[in-house]
């Protein structure tokens, strides 16, 4: 063979062919019959590193053979002549001394002239076995592995088994030895496995990590999982004689792998709603019956009010909140062991481990359950008998808290499963648990904050609408925020002096608490604008002022303010005497107008900007209403869409409210069931009104001179109408009423005086004359001869007040039309 090349020697390649191909990769020399190295190729050199020059003609057991090994080689040599060959574990010496464990595999060959040669083959390797599958070698390598292994013969019987797959599964070497893994371990998992081993006998290909899972005689209620790599053994021909199996238990491996899956199905199952119940019924649910047969969660009774629980985690004194059953699950339908149904009370008795879990805040583990007299089971009789009816032997107490409060406890029973709970149970049970907890805690904060936000809600809009004798009215309030249910649109009925009412429908930008709350601030706002009588232009442009005060007050809170800035409002003033309707908007929509008789109709309103933008300026537009005319205020919520025209959402409004004959209550549901099926994506409000009119019976009006003389026949004429209306009740007190203020008109005012009488639910006295200057209710001193006139008017009278016309001011005093004692 020439020197540095990886073929054969020209006189040797018809020889040893299948040794020369089983050679392929591997480090390969020839020596001669006297033992010199005649071929040496570039893989021996990388195995040795020795060269060629180095090696070649020289004797291979001197130069190639480690020295501890050199006093056995020329037995081996001796054997390989006897037997034609020898294959085995061997130790070569490196260039650099040190020692090689190799492979090696010793072939004949036909040199030149039928000289005899031998083919030499070196593969760093331990791997191979040089002695049958049963034999010494292998027993001495194989035993002391810590993972089991064994050898299965053509026929997969086991010929060979280490101690540690005994320790695994419990079955004896003796019991094994001989016999198939099916008649062993009979089940379709032994079955798979041997097909599995089948295959690799057959093609030789490895096969890693096959898994299967078998109860075992040891422990037949509970299955353990077992993770195999198989691979063929060859004898030193090449020729398969039987299946390596090398076993280990992963049961433990594969429970934490099974559990992290579910504590991760949990994350997404449990809390899934903001419901307090349903979260406990969701970790029922969830842990039957991947941990226990029987699971129950109770709750301390004030966590689904969205309350404080009483007691924090951890207290003493041994007090135990009343608890409510929120969750329950079994591998029985309808869950037959449970003593108390979802929602009900549940009793917890003093002295059972319920009572320590919940003072200590530590779970309870109990593997056996005992139910003898003397035990907490044997002191309560009704779980007692359940426990026994159904078979109930191991049990769990976890207690449910977050922030340091307990929220309850969570059961968890073992029945159908005869495993006993054990130390891993209880961890995995109270990861469980606390990932609920988390999940609960927030239900139950959200229950509190959303009933706090609903009681703002309440308070902020008015709670019963009522229009008098000017206006019949139905309302509608849709929030976007269905979960929350506030939002910042608002919409009002405030009654006037002389039986008129005032109309108001706002919108404040965004929806939520915040904006509930500027709602509030605007809604109060317009209450106190509107007690002061005044017009609807003045009455924006005072609110605007209001408005742009309390963004400079709030510039320490950027949320509140800025759903403040940008509100819309429409102000109306209905007259039910005149029949007419004053109205100014601050950027609003304008409302749908309805004769009873006639054609939708949007009145031309000069839009103005919306309040708290500044600069703002605002007028008001007077309209003549017909009795029976309804009027829709909305906001643009209930019109406005993103893929719709807010002109087509008016339309479709105003479709829905001209339907006459039909109630306004039936009005609105109309207008509602013509909304787009979608969850709007704004709040929308929603404010009808049908007008009334009074008859001419119902006002006197008397213009009288400017003198004091003609305060005797103003009560002439007050007491004369009082008893065509069937109030001669009523005239002691009116009569007075009149008298002050025809005299302090007479007196502070110029111009002709106007006394008027409106009868309606309540009586109402009107003083009219044209000066400026509002009359002042104060207390007289006891050595003043004047100054009591308003204050006896404010005593006799229900309301009183002064609002200012085009042409000067209105005094007024409304009483109640109580009936004759």
């Amino acid at each position: 063979m020439p020197t540095g090349d990886d073929r054969t020697p020209t006189g040797t390649e018809k020889a040893g062919g299948d040794a020369a191909g089983r050679s392929a990769g591997a480090a390969v020399a020839v020596v001669d019959g006297k033992g010199t190295v005649v071929g040496w190729t570039q893989a021996a050199q990388r195995l040795t590193g020795f060269t060629a020059q180095e090696v070649v003609g020289h004797d291979a057991i001197e130069v190639l053979v480690a020295a501890e090994e050199v006093e056995r080689a020329p037995a081996h040599a001796r054997q390989c002549r006897v037997q034609g060959g020898w294959s085995g574990l061997a130790g070569l010496r490196h260039r650099d001394g040190a020692r090689l464990e190799v492979n090696l595999r010793v072939s004949p060959l036909s040199g030149a002239c039928g000289e005899r040669q031998w083919l030499v083959c070196a593969t760093r390797t331990t791997a191979l076995f040089t002695s049958p599958v049963n034999g010494a070698d292998m027993e001495a390598l194989l035993t002391s592995a810590p993972i089991g292994i064994a050898v299965r013969d053509p026929q997969l019987r086991c010929t060979w088994v280490n101690d540690a797959l005994a320790l695994q599964d419990g079955i004896p070497r003796e019991q094994r030895l001989g016999r198939r893994l099916t008649e062993v371990l009979p089940g379709d998992e032994a079955e798979r496995a041997e097909a599995v081993m089948r295959r690799v006998f057959a093609d030789g290909v490895p096969t890693v990590d096959h898994q299967y899972r078998l109860s075992l005689p040891a422990n037949p209620h509970r299955q353990q999982s077992f993770s195999a790599s198989f691979f063929r053994l060859d004898d030193a021909e090449g020729h398969p004689v039987g299946v390596c199996a090398m076993i280990l238990d992963v049961t433990d491996r594969e429970r934490a792998r099974e559990r992290l899956a579910v504590l991760s199905e949990a994350s997404t199952r449990i809390g899934s709603t903001l419901d307090v119940m349903r979260t406990g019924q969701e970790l029922a649910d969830l842990a039957v019956p991947r941990l226990a047969d029987y699971v129950t969660v109770d709750l301390a009774e004030a966590v689904p009010q969205g309350e404080e629980s009483p007691v924090r985690l951890g207290a003493a004194g041994g007090h135990v909140p009343a608890f409510r059953r929120a969750g329950m699950a079994s591998i029985h339908d309808g869950a037959p062991e449970s003593i108390w149904s979802h929602g009900e009370h549940v009793l917890v008795r003093a002295g059972s481990p319920f009572t320590a879990v919940v003072n200590s805040g530590r779970p309870h583990l109990e593997p056996f359950l005992d139910t003898s007299p003397g035990t907490w089971l044997g002191q309560d009789p009704i779980r007692a008998e359940r426990v026994r009816r159904y078979g109930m032997h191991s049990l769990m107490i976890v207690p449910i808290h977050a922030r340091g409060a307990v929220l309850g406890v969570a059961v968890f029973v073992r029945s159908a499963d005869p495993a006993p709970f054990e130390a891993d149970d209880l961890l995995f049970a109270q990861e469980l648990v606390t990932r609920a907890a988390l999940a609960l805690d927030n239900a139950r904060r959200y229950v509190r904050e959303r009933a706090a936000a609903l009681a703002l809600q309440r308070d902020l809009l008015p709670r019963r609408l009522t229009g008098g004798a000017a206006v019949d009215v139905a309302s509608r309030y849709l929030p976007a925020d269905r979960e929350d249910g506030v939002g910042g649109d608002w919409f009002d009925v405030i009654p006037l002096s002389a039986a008129r009412v005032a109309l108001v429908v706002g919108d404040v930008v965004g929806h939520g608490i915040n904006a509930a709350a500027s709602m509030g601030r605007l809604r109060t706002a317009v209450h106190t604008l509107a007690n002061m009588d005044l017009p609807p232009d003045e009455l924006l442009a005072r609110l605007d002022d209001t408005i742009t005060h309390l963004a400079e007050e709030d510039l320490d809170a950027p949320a509140l303010t800025g759903a403040v800035l940008g509100a819309t409002c429409l102000y109306a003033v209905y007259d039910p005497v005149s029949r007419c309707c004053t109205m100014a908007t601050a950027g609003h929509p304008p409302p749908v107008i309805v004769p009873p008789h006639g054609d939708v109709t949007f009145p031309d309103l000069p839009t103005g900007l919306p309040l708290g933008v500044g600069m703002a300026s605002f007028e008001a537009v007077e309209l003549e209403l017909p009795e029976g005319c309804v009027l829709a205020f909305y906001t643009d919520g209930l019109v406005e869409a993103r893929d719709v025209d807010i002109d087509a959402g008016m339309h479709r409004l105003g479709a829905a409210v001209a339907q006459p004959g039909r109630s306004l209550d039936d009005l609105c549901s109309a207008v509602v069931a013509a909304l787009p099926a979608r969850a709007p994506s704004d709040d929308a409000t929603l404010l009808l009104a049908r007008t009334r009119a009074l008859s001419p019976s119902q006002v006197a009006t008397w213009e009288l001179d400017c003198d004091p003389a003609v305060v005797a026949r103003a009560r002439a004429l007050t007491v004369g109408r009082l008893a065509d209306w069937g109030l001669e009740h009523l005239a002691p007190t009116t009569e007075l009423i009149v008298s002050e203020l025809v005299t302090n008109a007479i007196r502070y005012g110029t111009g002709p005086v106007v006394l008027r009488l409106i009868r309606h639910r309540v009586l109402v006295c009107e003083v009219c004359d044209t000066g400026e200057s509002t009359p002042r209710l104060r207390h007289a001193r006891t050595t003043d001869e004047g100054g009591r006139g308003l204050f006896l008017v404010a005593q006799l009278s229900h309301r009183r007040g002064t609002r200012h016309t085009a042409n000067g001011k209105v005094v007024w005093a409304e009483q109640e039309l109580t009936p004759t004692a």
